[in-house]
This record gives structure tokens, sequence and C-alpha cells, in this order.
């Protein structure tokens, strides 16, 4: 765990003022009278905050490096959802605003309105489902270090480990704080929803799986640039968008790999706009449910080692289960 410990304890402090700074921009940017200005100063916000974080942590290990950038790039584009998602509606409260911001990895603040009325139906099966998940995504973790020793075999430690980490974040973590939420009055719902079950790409990205992130590029990017480029261009600079995204949280802390997260995300924009020709044309990839689903798993797995690149694994995976890189 050594690639998570940091290198002296001033960076802890140094990155938590970072962060409190980028909730105190975002704060001040959601109060400017002019959108267009809103807008330049969200995303000044996104570049300023990410390089300075990345230059305050360049002598941190990897681990740790990758968790400030994610809450540092996370922080910020709550300053760009806010401007394109609050549009025509009632500016949130400071303290709701910052509930949404700094508590919550959703990117749609309207549902926070309603923070602090009474609690909505559904917020404890979430709960239980999260601390299930979590627990299961620890056994994962178990096997893969188990796997390890007794094999040997990077390859099935890693096979386990990352749908552990999964398990834990994604479906255990995100779904507890969801039902924290729920119960506090906040109409929010569970991120990821059986992702398993999708029968086309499509289905996938904008309805199953990370809708936080789905909801950031509709909101950042896809629904801003679609009366200006059209559907099928501003999709293409979403998923652009959304690999460059993954560069600087799988690339940039271990500054190594650059390109392939963006290669995957490109891959995927393409194979997107081939199922968007598909239905238009009639022939839908999930007309056929099997077909859909073998089709989407196989681009979604096949081409995963791109994103997940070996010196991300082994410097941020692996040393969570003490596999040497």
């Amino acid at each position: 765990m050594s690639a998570y410990l940091p290198q002296g304890a001033g960076f802890v402090w140094a990155a938590a003022a970072v962060l409190l700074a980028t909730l105190a921009a975002g704060l001040f940017i959601r109060r400017l009278p002019s959108r267009a200005a809103a807008r330049a100063a969200a995303w000044a916000l996104v570049a300023a905050s990410v390089v300075g974080m990345d230059r305050l942590s360049s002598a941190q290990p990897p681990g740790l490096r990758m968790l400030a950038l994610i809450g540092t790039l996370l922080y910020a584009m709550k300053a760009v959802v806010t401007v394109e998602g609050m549009e025509g509606r009632p500016r949130l409260s400071p303290a709701r605003w910052l509930g949404f911001a700094a508590l919550w990895p959703g990117m749609r603040p309207a549902p926070f309105a309603t923070a602090g009325g009474p609690p909505l139906a559904g917020w404890a099966p979430l709960i239980r489902r999260g601390l299930a998940r979590l627990v299961l995504g620890g056994v994962l973790l178990a096997l893969a270090r188990l796997a390890w020793v007794v094999t040997g075999s990077r390859f099935a430690a890693t096979a386990l480990a990352l749908p552990g980490l999964s398990f834990i974040l994604h479906f255990g973590i995100f779904n507890v704080v969801a039902g924290a939420w729920r119960r506090a009055g906040v109409d929010v719902h569970a991120l990821f929803r059986a992702p398993l079950l999708s029968r086309s790409l499509a289905e996938f990205w904008g309805r199953r799986w990370n809708l936080a992130f789905s909801e950031m590029t509709a909101l950042g990017v896809y629904r801003p640039l679609s009366p200006l480029l059209g559907k099928p261009a501003a999709l293409a600079v979403a998923f652009v968008f959304s690999g460059l995204l993954h560069e600087l949280a799988i690339s940039l802390p271990v500054r190594a790999g650059f390109g392939l997260p963006l290669l995957y995300f490109a891959i995927h924009g393409v194979l997107m706009l081939v199922e968007g020709g598909m239905e238009r044309s009639g022939r839908p990839i999930d007309r056929r449910p099997a077909v859909g689903r073998a089709w989407t798993t196989f681009w979604l797995v096949v081409p995963l080692p791109i994103l997940f690149h070996r010196p991300f694994l082994r410097g941020v995976v692996w040393p969570i289960l003490g596999i040497p890189g």
C-alpha cells in the first residue's frame, strides 16, 4: 500500500487546501450573473485546479496522485455542471450546493433543492445493497490476493481485483451514499444500474454504467455542443472528452500509457455512431437481446487492457494486492 502513503504530512494539508479552494471557487462561479462568464470561469477552474494538483502531487506515489487528481477534477466539474444544469432553476443555497458538490459523486445539482425534506422511499434498500456489495468487493479482493499468492498469476489476481474494487466503490459506497441522501430528502438514485443487462453500448453508457459520468458529459459537453455541431459530432466530442478525463485519472498519475484510455473511448465513440446508424436503418443492435449483449460485452471487455494499461496496474492496482511491479 506504499503507493497510497503520502511523502510528507505537508502534502495532505496542501491537497486539502486545493480541494477547499476549488469548492470555494465553485461557490463564487455559481453566483456570476452572466452565463457566458460563469461557463468560462468554470472551465478555467477545471484546468487551473487539475494543473495545480498535478504539480503539487508530483513527488507523491501513483495511487495517492490518482486520488488527489480525481478528487480535484470531481470538485471542479461540479462548477461546470452547476452552470449548465441549473439554468432556469432556483439557485441552490450554499449549504445545499456544498452537499451536492462535496458529498455526492453524481452530477445533477437540481435534486438537492429538496435536501432536508422528508425521507424518500427506497433509501434503506439502497444502503443494504451497498453494504452487501461492500462485503462482496472485499471478498473478491481477498480472493485476488489469494490467487496471487497461490498461482503467482497477475492476470488472475487483476481479473478478481478490478471487479472487487468496483463493487466496493461503485456498487457499495456509492449506493450507501445515495441511500443516505434519499434519507435526507434528496431524490438521487444508484449511479450503477445492472450494467450486465445492457443490450447495446448506448444502453450501457447512457443508462446503466456510471450515470455520474454520463450526466457530466451530457451537461458539460453534449448538450451545449449539440445545437452547434449536430448530435453525432457532439457525441463524438463527448467521448473524446471522456477519454481525456480518463487520461487524467489513469495515465497522468503513473506518467505513462498516455493515449491509451483516449483510444478506448474513441473506439467506443465510433461504435456508438455505428449503433445509431443501425438504429436509423431499422436494424438496431438490440433487436436480438443475445446478439446485443454479446456485442456489448465484446467491445467492453476485449479492449479493456487499453484502458487499464500495465503502468496503471503496476502503479495503482497491484500495490493494493502486494504484487510487485
